[in-house]
């Protein structure tokens, strides 16, 4: 039986450099970077490297870089210590956020008596910035917008420039989930005020449980995690050496290789989205179908299928080889659908199944073709 690949949205493929790396990581590197000798002086020095490393592709400084468990974890401790030592009374964000920031956001609520605000979306899923700038002048308290630079699940992409000027011109702290971002488009963090940011290895070809938070000099964030000094006191614990340069040769590869498989990569999302309306009544969520509007990795279609086709689906393609979502992989699990998708979408279109396809430098138009055609075979059947 045939496999293929396509849900890189929920995690990718492994570089075998990136393998390479770690396997050698492994087997030869094994001192704990806070020991003082030299296998202990080794391993730091390779962790600050990667640090160096990941600072010089986002114009950033190698401080401002903190290694972490992965993107929710950074997401964390940005949103969390903001409330509890930043002075943030209010946070902004959308309803259609990761809940790794939703989730969050409305825990700080709870826990701490702090105003949240969303900002209106338009019919396809993006913040309308008038009435980001009106909860940013709403009144005088300290403010905190958080808004993700690619949905993970629609695709959507905003205009984080503007947001940035927004929030610098409000004094307010802005906070992107880069996790869909990072590894797949050029960040320059002094060209965008941002002031935090939260990436994941696994999106982009690299480890799984480790990631970064970029969080900007003298914000004066404090550790979620307490303990030891490791990552400059932001976070404790020894450090996974070989996830950390795991990830930077993902990283790495990723920036030396963008201009070439970003073309190649959307050159795929285009021959998809041609060859996928040949099934009669496809309709595509939020801007997915748009290739400015959104990212290039990925495709959020509602299929035209009754209730029963539906409940199927997902096992029809699992039995094919086809592996994508229903949604996200964060909420497969979940019997109450796509919060994304029920705040964009109305009850008829709801009543659809929709599919998130997402590509990568692995994929082919071969295998594209093979899902078109099993999909058209399951709505003839």
């Amino acid at each position: 039986m045939q496999k293929v690949y396509l849900d890189n949205a929920a995690t990718t493929q492994v570089r075998q450099e990136v393998i390479d790396r770690m396997q050698e990581a492994l087997a030869t590197c094994y001192g704990n970077p806070s020991s003082t000798h030299a296998f202990g002086r080794t391993a730091k020095t390779g962790i600050e490297q990667a640090r160096k490393t990941i600072a010089r592709y986002l114009n950033a400084h190698p401080s401002e870089i903190i290694f972490t468990s992965g993107g929710t974890e950074a997401d964390n401790m940005i949103l969390r210590s903001s409330v509890r030592d930043l002075g943030v009374k209010t946070i902004i964000t959308t309803k259609i956020e990761h809940h790794a920031v939703l989730h969050t956001a409305e825990a700080l609520s709870q826990e701490y008596g702090i105003r949240l605000d969303f900002v209106k979306l338009d019919a396809s899923g993006n913040p309308d910035l008038d009435h980001l700038e009106q909860l940013l002048k709403r009144d005088g308290s300290r403010k905190l917008v958080s808004l993700m630079h690619i949905n993970n699940e629609i695709g959507n992409k905003i205009d984080v420039v503007a947001i940035a000027a927004l929030c610098r011109d409000n004094d307010a702290l802005f906070h992107s989930d880069t996790v869909q971002s990072i590894g797949h488009f050029s960040w320059d963090v002094e060209e965008i005020p941002i002031d935090f940011m939260a990436a994941a290895a696994h999106k982009f070809h690299g480890p799984k449980g480790v990631g970064f938070a970029f969080i900007r000099k003298n914000t004066g964030l404090k550790p979620l995690i307490m303990g030891g000094s490791q990552e400059r006191g932001y976070r404790a614990g020894t450090e996974a050496y070989h996830n950390i340069v795991g990830l930077e040769a993902a990283f790495i590869a990723a920036y030396e290789n963008l201009e070439e498989e970003t073309a190649y990569i959307s050159d795929l999302k285009r021959y998809f989205l041609q060859r996928i309306q040949e099934i009669p009544g496809i309709a595509f969520n939020g801007y997915s179908g748009d290739m400015e509007k959104s990212t290039y990795t990925l495709v959020n279609m509602r299929l035209p299928f009754d209730e029963q086709k539906s409940l199927m689906l997902l096992f029809h393609l699992d039995l094919k080889g086809i592996a994508c979502s229903k949604g996200s992989a964060c909420q497969s699990g979940s019997e109450g659908g796509s919060h994304v998708l029920s705040e964009i979408l109305d009850d008829e279109e709801l009543k659809k199944p929709s599919l998130r396809v997402s590509f990568s430098k692995y994929n082919s138009r071969e295998e594209i073709d093979y899902l078109v055609d099993v999909l058209k075979e399951f709505a003839a059947g």
